[in-house]
């Protein structure tokens, strides 16, 4: 491949990024339609009011026929693999409407090995685990429709827990993760309706205490998380649990009615605005217009305005979300994100383009310092619970907040500087502790292609990025112990999958490539093979085709149309053209 095959390559992947820049600045991208999303939030609109909400209803199942697969079964995503979850969800939406199809029935007797209630409830319970973020949702919705009659094998959420001080739901072993509160109080309150039991009278007088919290916690536009899925379980279970005219129960539906698409489906989420944006903003040309920048620049800024304890997960002010939207919620990997691009805007040869550090920065660096985990490691929104798997300090989030401290250490002075450069050195000591031979596995990134569904190779490539553009001598070090693995995971064809023998992808090559350039004169064989691989895909016009690489709410898989473009561009940006 020569300089002229990447330049247009590049060329292209701009001119597309560009034309998807919003009339406000951001990058709001296109997250890929989910038949899960479709599904619960036809459900739900059907649960507070068939008639009010007849046409979405009609036009969601309309949409859910026309994805069903030949043998009655759907994927997360259309581009996803059958899988249990999408077409157990699916089937209990059409078999409350009366169009459950036959085949989708038949295919999950053979998921479940039987066609009984009790194969039903144990294999949903098997298939995650002690984490019930998403297995009891489920079987709720199986029962609410009538799909499973017997309530007593789903097991219970203690609401009354969430009435406590937040503070304390670390220390409560929750069964839930942490962005799975209201799920956990509106299900709790709709079991307790339906079942009673002899602690009722007593459970029901933490109800009005903990519907405030629940009211407490839901952001202006309605959506908890900017997600239809947690906000149509939410909204079904206070329907069914006697809130169906409640202010925040309208206000859940009015959501699920202003984010349905044209075509009646659902996305998993509103959009990745925040995240997109900081993402663009790394990859944005020197050359780009003042105006061009300042927008970015102001906009990434604005999403920092917050002076408040977050409502959701009572996060201290200075973290960013991933979106612009009320419903986001601040976390690690966004916070790192924006501080990392920030950095990209305003520094130039080492030096600050204005005259001190904006406090949003500095707030910024506080807020990751205060959600780092006690094993030195970073988690995604709460410090502390780590008790279920999205909770945990993982590697990629942890190797992006090293990138942002190691950024700005330089430009600060004072104790803001003496706490970064502490939390920093225990960031890169949790960072050794999880080296090993195969690779670092990210948390929110995976491939559906992969027996284990994991993507160490993402995860790999990603944390070597970040760690090696901070210049550190222990984190060069660090990232110099994982090259190997990417290594030995590049495929024949040149690309890279999630990991070794899985299908090669655009995403996962790109930031395989960006990692492998941090290395200059070395690797050049490894390096040329995967950019051959990718200007294939480009002549081939597939370049830009769906990967779902995305994992949400407890391994729901999705796409989304920048990231093709975003990697490939970063990539590109390490190529000296």
């Amino acid at each position: 491949m020569n300089k002229d095959q990447l330049k247009a390559m590049q060329a292209d992947a701009m001119e597309r990024l560009m034309k998807c820049r919003s009339a406000d600045g951001m990058w709001r991208g296109a997250l890929s339609s989910s038949a899960i999303s479709t599904a619960v939030s036809v459900f739900a609109l059907q649960r507070i009011d068939a008639d009010r909400y007849a046409s979405q209803i009609s036009a969601g199942v309309r949409w859910l026929h026309a994805t069903m697969r030949a043998d009655g079964s759907w994927g997360d995503s259309v581009e996803s693999p059958s899988n249990m979850t999408a077409t157990l969800l699916t089937y209990v939406s059409l078999y409350a409407v009366g169009q459950a199809p036959a085949e989708s029935r038949q295919f999950l007797d053979s998921q479940f090995g039987g066609n009984t209630e009790e194969a039903l409830t144990q294999g949903v319970l098997r298939y995650y685990g002690r984490d019930l973020t998403f297995s009891v949702p489920i079987l709720m919705m199986c029962a609410l429709a009538g799909v499973v009659r017997s309530w007593k094998n789903i097991p219970t959420f203690p609401f009354e827990l969430a009435t406590l001080p937040q503070r304390l739901f670390r220390y409560l072993n929750l069964p839930v993760v942490s962005y799975a509160i209201p799920a956990l109080i509106a299900i709790g309150i709709c079991q307790m309706h339906k079942t009673g039991g002899w602690l009722s009278p007593l459970r029901r007088l933490f109800v009005p205490k903990a519907m405030r919290v629940l009211l407490r916690m839901q952001p202006a536009d309605g959506g908890f998380l900017e997600a239809a899925p947690l906000t149509a379980f939410v909204s079904m279970c206070l329907a069914e649990g006697g809130f169906r005219e409640h202010e925040l129960t309208q206000r859940c539906a009015r959501f699920l009615v202003d984010t349905v698409r044209d075509d009646g489906s659902w996305p998993i989420d509103t959009n990745l605005s925040g995240w997109l944006t900081s993402l663009a903003a790394k990859v944005l040309p020197s050359v780009s217009s003042v105006s061009s920048v300042s927008s970015v620049l102001s906009n990434i800024i604005k999403r920092n305005a917050t002076t408040t304890v977050h409502p959701f997960t009572a996060a201290a002010p200075g973290g960013w979300g991933w979106s612009d939207l009320s419903g986001s919620v601040p976390d690690g990997d966004d916070t790192s994100g924006a501080l990392v691009a920030l950095h990209h805007l305003l520094i130039e040869n080492g030096k600050l383009k204005i005259e001190n550090v904006p406090h949003e920065v500095e707030n910024g660096l506080r807020w990751l310092i205060g959600l780092q985990n006690r094993d030195g490691g970073m988690p995604t929104f709460c410090k502390g619970w780590g008790k279920l798997p999205f909770d945990r300090s993982t590697p990629d989030i942890t190797a992006h907040a090293i990138l942002a401290m190691g950024l700005w250490l330089p430009s600060l002075d004072g104790q803001l500087k003496t706490d970064v450069q502490k939390n920093f050195d225990r960031l890169i000591a949790w960072m050794e502790k999880t080296t090993n031979a195969d690779g670092w596995v990210p948390l929110w990134f995976g491939d559906q292609d992969a027996v284990d569904e994991k993507a160490p190779v993402y995860g790999t490539a990603t944390a070597i990025d970040y760690l090696m553009s901070t210049r550190h001598p222990a984190a060069t070090k660090l990232a110099q112990s994982q090259v190997g693995f990417l290594l030995r995971t590049q495929n024949e064809d040149g690309g890279w999958g999630g990991n070794k023998g899985v299908t090669s992808k655009v995403t996962f090559t790109s930031r395989a490539l960006t990692a492998l350039a941090h290395f200059p004169n070395q690797y050049e064989a490894e390096q040329q093979r995967g950019w051959n691989y990718l200007y294939r895909r480009f002549k081939a016009g597939t370049l830009y085709d769906r990967e779902p690489i995305g994992l949400y709410f407890s391994r729901l898989w999705y796409s989304e149309e920048l990231y093709n473009v975003l990697f490939l561009l970063n990539a590109l940006k390490r190529m000296p053209l």
